[in-house]
């Protein structure tokens, strides 16, 4: 959802006047809330994977009646395709994805070449065919509720009185882009010992690593993973003084908050996810083996996330201390 953001940004300032709606699941509304460029989020009533045809063109139906002038869709697969349609939006913008002939009828051919990344394809959509994208694409960026900063700290007993690292194991991909936790705990550790928080973020999913860091903290971390709801999450993110991530969510949305990145890769790329930041450092290996884009190490060793080690972290973030002096 963050690199949406950059397609947001350049249609608004082609157009000012645009309203943009934004059709999108449930868990992004708290991300798109924070959007200065959307004017009105709607949730999609229908989970990842879910086709229940009948359902679409029933809420599509009901979409006709807003007129909306133009519908770019950003999903390659064919259902992601059929609510414009069916809710006759007039132009309907999209790559051909899924062979969408017909549900589409302003449609693009992807040239991975020309544009490797996410972010690209999404912002090449604000332009005409063919046309060579700025060098300078807009970046993303939310805002924060101040107000609710105060409450979520009250909340989770939470204090700002020391610098703050900010620690994202989990991965939704798959733990193929998870760092160890023991690498994890080496990095809180020397902070901790440096007079630091740390402070653990994560979805329910990421509970096991998290309490794995905890263990090997002496729970010494403020485990804050599968407590805070998102847009808590965004406030929280936007105190720390830096942030250790695996290519997640996460990371995007601390790169949108402009706060100091540690980026970790191994099974992906930061060539085609990188996070949109000045602020952040990416660490990779460039083993042979990498990018394999698998959700499991399909070599059983994993070395791509083993092998980079925690004084590399702990050495990046030194370095940026000592600049920032």
């Amino acid at each position: 959802m963050m690199m949406a953001q950059v397609l947001f940004k350049l249609l608004c300032q082609q157009n000012p006047r645009a309203l943009l709606y934004v059709l999108a699941p449930a868990w992004s509304q708290a991300l798109l809330s924070r959007m200065p460029e959307v004017h009105k989020s709607i949730v999609l009533p229908f989970g990842h994977g879910q086709l229940q045809l009948l359902k679409r063109y029933q809420f599509a139906k009901q979409l006709r009646a807003e007129k909306y002038d133009r519908a770019i869709v950003l999903p390659n697969s064919f259902k992601s395709a059929l609510i414009p349609f069916w809710a006759k939006i007039p132009k309907r913008t999209g790559f051909l994805g899924e062979y969408r002939f017909g549900l589409l009828n302003d449609i693009y051919h992807l040239n991975k070449k020309t544009l490797p990344m996410m972010v690209q394809r999404f912002a090449a959509l604000a332009f005409r065919k063919k046309t060579l994208l700025p060098a300078n694409l807009p970046t993303p960026k939310l805002f924060v509720d101040r107000k609710n900063i105060d409450i979520t700290l009250q909340k989770y007993n939470l204090k700002t009185d020391k610098p703050i690292l900010a620690l994202c194991p989990g991965a939704e991909f798959g733990p193929s882009k998870c760092w160890p936790a023991t690498h994890y705990a080496t990095v809180a550790n020397q902070k901790l010992s440096e007079g630091w928080q740390v402070w653990l973020f994560g979805s329910p999913k990421d509970q096991k690593i998290a309490e794995e860091i905890q263990v090997l903290t002496q729970n010494r971390c403020d485990n804050l993973t599968g407590k805070t709801q998102l847009a808590e999450a965004v406030d929280l993110l936007s105190l720390v003084s830096c942030v250790v991530t695996n290519d997640s969510g996460l990371m995007h949305i601390a790169a949108a908050l402009d706060r100091f990145i540690i980026a970790l890769y191994g099974s992906t790329s930061p060539d085609f996810t990188p996070p949109l930041s000045d602020q952040a450092r990416i660490l990779k290996l460039n083993l042979a083996c990498q990018p394999c884009f698998k959700r499991q190490c399909p070599l059983k060793h994993h070395h791509c996330m083993k092998l980079l080690l925690p004084e590399k972290v702990t050495d990046t973030i030194a370095s940026s201390q000592a600049k920032a002096r």
